[in-house]
């Protein structure tokens, strides 16, 4: 029987998916306007104001602490490096390929889970770490006229993400969901600030820019909740592979509204990762049901 923990957590990675392209959808629509640094201040004012809300409403605000505050600190310095190489690398590269080269993600985090959180490194754990990462190669096709600076920033947030992944595991052990994102957009509202002003310039919202920003905040906070309650009910190992269907979604969003070039490898390597994602799925099927 499959266990209902590992359908909720699927569930809750859909809508990660969902919200995770929603934002690069609105970060490449201001892309001219406002730098990564002023994005992510606003998207963090956003996101501290929806997390408030809801803690209010739902009677969960309680549950933040600084129990375990350098864990925060941490985890939010490394998340807000790898969200401005990300936002970097989509104003650089075509949508699809920062997705596949950040889908080196899970691959990491499900080599490194064993080692850091003590998840089972199976054999179909690792022959689907192997279908994922030969997808991404298939989609995004690496040779040397490819090693750009906007590859480079798409790899650096893999890594980034991979750690925070890993981080944000550990911290659901004993810290709440409202906590975590408590403590994510504060921090990472003052990273920001301190980030737009280095240069004494910050451009401040339009009446254009101003609804995708709005946007991208409510779609952080959605998809980090979506996220992180993922990771609470669900190892690493199997979270993250499922984050791999943003790839043809993406894909298929960038060819029809922005014109990037629609490449047959993309849908090929869908496939192949795809069959990662199923792969891992039947590998943690096979484990004991966690309580």
């Amino acid at each position: 029987m499959v266990d209902a923990r590992l359908t909720k957590a699927a569930a809750w990675m859909m809508g990660s998916v969902i919200s995770f392209s929603l934002i690069a959808i609105a970060a490449r629509n201001i892309e001219t306007v406002h730098d990564s640094f002023e994005v992510l201040t606003l998207r963090s004012a956003v996101g501290f104001c929806l997390v408030v809300i809801v803690g209010l409403m739902t009677g969960r605000l309680h549950e933040v602490s600084t129990q375990r505050l350098s864990g925060h600190a941490l985890r939010n310095i490394v998340h807000f490096t790898g969200q401005n190489l990300w936002f970097i690398a989509i104003t650089l590269i075509p949508l699809a390929q920062v997705f596949a080269i950040e889908f080196t993600s899970p691959l990491w985090v499900i080599l490194l889970s064993p080692m850091f959180l003590g998840e089972r490194l199976t054999h179909l754990r690792l022959g689907a770490a192997a279908l994922g990462f030969a997808g991404i190669l298939i989609v995004a096709q690496p040779g040397a006229e490819s090693l750009s600076l906007g590859v480079l920033a798409a790899a650096g947030s893999a890594v980034a993400f991979a750690a925070v992944s890993i981080m944000t595991k550990r911290l659901t052990r004993g810290v709440s969901v409202i906590g975590i994102l408590f403590w994510l957009t504060l921090m990472q509202f003052f990273f920001g600030l301190i980030g737009a002003g280095i240069d004494g310039h910050i451009t401040w919202p339009t009446g254009q820019t101003l609804p995708w920003l709005v946007l991208i905040g409510v779609c952080g906070v959605a998809a980090h909740l979506s996220l992180t309650s993922a990771l609470s009910l669900a190892p690493a190992g199997f979270v993250a592979p499922i984050d791999f269907l943003r790839l043809p979604l993406i894909a298929v969003i960038g060819a029809l509204f922005y014109a990037e070039p629609f490449d047959p490898f993309v849908l090929l390597g869908g496939v192949v990762i795809f069959a990662g994602i199923l792969l891992n799925i039947r590998a943690q099927m096979r484990l004991p049901a966690t309580a």
